[in-house]
Order: C-alpha cells, then sequence, then structure tokens
C-alpha cells in the first residue's frame, strides 16, 4: 500500500503533535504493508531526499483550502493509493484520504484560536465534506468529532508512549533549587486548555514545603502564566518555578525528581505527560476530561475539571501519602502495557485497508 504522510510537524519547534507523527512515521516505516511517501507544506522547510514539498506556502495553502478545494495535491503526490494529513489538515484531492485530529478544543473555542487555526478548522471541515476519513488518538475525542464534524468516518488509534531518557547523575543548573524538594510538576506548551496559570493558582493551598514547577514552550497563555506567578505572594512566588522550554536531559531530570504530576488541561486528545510520568514511577493528578481517564486507567487521581479545592486537595493527598503514591505508580506502570507504537501502525494500517476498501 502506498501511502503519502504528512511530515510537516518534524520540522520546526518540536510539539507533541510533532513527537506523535515521528514515532508514528517511524512505526509505519517498520511495517511491511506499507510504502510510505513523507510530504510537506512549506517554503521555510528544507525537505530530505524522497520527500515531497508541495510548493505552496504554508499561509497561502491554508487560505487557498480554506476557501475551495483548488489547488489539488494530486499532481504533486504522484503514485499513491492514500493521503494521510497528520496535523488536522489534508490538501484537496480526488485519492482517498485520512487526517489525523487529537482533540477538539479548536473547535469548541474558535473564538480563541488563532486565524491560522481557524483557518485550519475550515480546511478540516471542507475535507470531511468531500469524504476524508477521520483518525483520532481517542474515543473520547472520536465521539466529539462524529458530532462536531456531523460524520461517521471516524476510527480511534491509539498513540504510544513517548520514551523517557535516562536521568542525569548532575543536577541540571535551572533545577540547582530543586534538589532534594518536593514539587509538583507540570509540562507542555503554555496553552489555554494546559490551564497553567490555574495551577500557578493553587500553589498557596499547597503544604508550605512544596515547590510547584511548569516546563514547556510559551504559547498562548504564556502571558496569564507569568501574571498569575506575579499575582502570588513573595513566600509562595518563590516555591513557583516557571522554567519555559527545556532540553531532554532537564526533562528527564525532572520526571525523575518529581513527587506529582499535576495535569489540569480543559481537554485533551490524548496526554502524553500522564504516560511519561507513568513510565517513571511518578503519581499523576489530573482532570477528568477528554482522553484523560481514557489513557490513565488506574494510574491517576482524576479531578472534576473545575473543581479547583477538589485539584488541590487530592494534590496534597498525593504529596502526603506514601502509601497512595505507590499505589498510583505501580497502577501507572501496569497501565503503560496498553500502548505501542507497534499497536498505533497496526491501526493505522486497518484503517487506510477500511478507507480504500470503502472506494473499491
Amino acid at each position: 500500500m502506498r501511502v503519502a504522510v504528512d511530515i510537516g510537524p518534524l520540522h520546526g519547534r518540536r510539539t507533541g503533535i510533532g513527537s506523535a507523527v515521528e514515532h508514528t512515521v517511524r512505526a509505519l516505516e517498520a511495517h511491511d504493508d506499507i510504502d510510505l511517501t513523507a510530504y510537506l507544506v512549506s517554503f521555510r522547510a528544507s525537505p530530505s531526499p524522497g520527500e515531497v514539498r508541495l510548493p505552496l506556502p504554508a499561509m497561502v495553502a491554508l487560505r487557498l483550502w480554506a476557501a475551495g478545494d483548488h489547488p489539488r495535491a494530486d499532481r504533486w503526490m504522484g503514485a499513491v493509493d492514500l493521503i494521510h494529513g497528520t496535523n488536522y489538515t489534508v490538501p484537496p484531492t480526488s485519492i482517498p484520504s485520512v487526517v489525523s485530529v487529537y482533540d477538539c478544543w479548536f473547535l469548541e473555542h474558535d473564538s480563541l484560536a488563532s486565524p491560522d487555526v481557524r483557518r485550519s478548522g475550515r480546511v478540516l471541515r471542507r475535507a470531511v465534506r468531500r469524504g476524508a476519513w477521520v483518525h483520532t488518538s481517542s474515543e473520547a475525542t472520536a465521539e466529539r468529532v462524529r458530532d462536531l464534524l456531523d460524520t461517521e468516518r471516524v476510527v480511534p488509534v491509539h498513540l504510544g508512549p513517548l520514551p523517557v531518557d535516562p536521568a542525569p547523575t548532575s543536577v541540571p543548573a535551572v533545577c540547582s533549587a530543586l534538589e532534594g524538594q518536593s514539587f509538583v510538576l507540570a509540562i507542555g506548551t503554555s496553552e489555554r486548555r494546559k490551564r497553567h496559570p490555574w495551577l500557578v493558582e493553587l500553589a498557596p493551598h499547597l503544604p508550605d514545603d512544596c515547590h510547584v514547577v511548569i516546563a514547556g514552550a510559551p504559547g498562548d497563555d504564556a502571558e496569564a502564566l507569568a501574571t498569575a506567578h506575579a499575582a502570588l505572594p513573595a513566600s509562595v512566588a518563590s516555591r513557583v518555578h516557571l522554567l519555559g522550554p527545556v532540553d531532554a536531559e532537564t526533562k528527564a531530570w525532572l520526571l525523575a525528581s518529581a513527587t506529582v504530576l499535576a495535569y489540569p488541561s480543559m481537554d485533551e486528545g490524548f496526554g502524553f505527560p500522564v504516560l511519561e510520568a507513568q513510565s517513571v514511577g511518578v503519581p499523576v493528578v489530573a482532570s477528568r476530561v477528554g482522553s484523560i481517564p481514557e489513557v490513565a486507567g488506574d494510574g491517576a487521581v482524576l479531578v472534576d475539571r473545575d473543581d479547583a479545592v477538589g485539584f488541590a486537595a487530592a494534590l496534597e493527598r498525593v504529596l502526603s501519602d506514601r502509601s497512595l503514591r505507590s499505589t498510583l505508580a505501580t497502577s501507572g506502570s501496569g497501565n503503560l502495557s496498553r500502548f505501542s507504537w507497534e499497536s498505533t501502525a497496526d491501526g493505522l494500517v486497518a484503517l487506510y485497508e477500511r478507507v480504500l476498501g470503502s472506494v473499491s
């Protein structure tokens, strides 16, 4: 089966979607039934030999495809059986197509999204109306996509866990104040749905000897995060650390050293940090929203999305109860066996076969 797959997320700053695409492509390349052609829509990226670059700047392509079904991608793709858009959009084409949707936040909160993201939503809707199938990374997202995009051509296929590097033997300089301390860790880009400012506001309700650490690139909620930190009393603010983006070594140290991972998101399509924490025996406290209950299994304490008092209480309980931490770590380790990138590739190949069977 000849499949063209969008590798655009592999270029530029690596995000969770970029990591998902990297491991998905690697697993598909190892699959005996698949012959991959990598493509991207970008004038900034430098394609490697064998990669197909559509001769359109990404911003221009989004504007054109949000308004109509031209230019079609067929002329550039060559002899492929199917096109898989891995990042919410797939070009207009007469070739059978699949598009990956990881969460529905931007579809449900259009007014909060950037203009480019809103255009991506219109491109996605047009693709589905043309007959594209939708791959989601969870059952929870699949249910919402069926409703929001008015289609039954939706198939959930779980992603796999991201590998976590071994923790360094020395403490990274940016983490020097955390050595030997109990701390709550949150990982991820500071997007509104991640709700990092909300976590900062909970810091005064945590034990006086507990630190809060937030690591991740700045996003559309970076200003609110800084404002929330500035509003804290000085005695609390000194225990809240906004590290910004960190390298793999620092992330590994943080995960290995954290007492608990906090995941207060308002929505998630999968939730890599949950599995990353479980892989190193760190208990998780998370919102009961989206895919999180589905992915976390029994290895997390779940709290209703807007229950700030309950979330702070859950964090304090895990911080103070060694036995509970041990139980959550054991459950989390067992939960990991449900996920692998080989299973992701198998599920996607089955989806591709279903798509091609529906048009034969």
